[in-house]
């Protein structure tokens, strides 16, 4: 049985919970992951599409390429989750909205090409030049 897991924006306006195991989170360094969270990487857990309900409140959506778009606050911008339709069944939620991030490290890089070449984190763990989709 898998746990089940919360989150949310910063100032509370939207939660978030989904039943899935922590596991397939990885550190993008994509530059569209950049802009649009204004950190220098963001970290994304995979979880089924079934399994993910918003508990309070509504996301605002951004289309960010023509396969993807990206949910976050109205109120106070946060990002929140991202879906692609070249993997329909799952959603990539931001492992830093989790109410308890400590739980989830990354496992892998991805969009390494677009890394920063000043940036050194978990330098240990496996890297794709690009992401691969199952």
């Amino acid at each position: 049985m898998n746990d089940i897991y919360c989150g949310g924006c910063q100032c509370g306006a939207l939660r978030y919970q989904f039943r899935a195991p922590l596991r397939d989170i990885a550190h993008c360094h994509c530059s569209v992951c950049r802009r649009s969270s204004g950190g220098i990487v963001t970290t994304w857990i995979t979880v089924p599409l079934t399994s993910f309900r918003w508990l309070t409140g509504t996301p605002r959506q951004y289309a960010c390429s023509p396969t993807c778009t990206r949910s976050f606050c109205p109120t106070c911008g946060a990002q929140l989750c991202l879906f692609t339709s070249l993997s329909p069944e799952t959603l990539d939620v931001t492992v830093a909205t989790l109410d308890r991030p400590e739980l989830a490290p990354a496992d892998r890089h991805i969009w390494v090409q677009s890394r920063l070449p000043w940036l050194h984190l978990d330098e240990h763990l496996p890297e794709e030049q690009q992401e691969v989709l199952s």
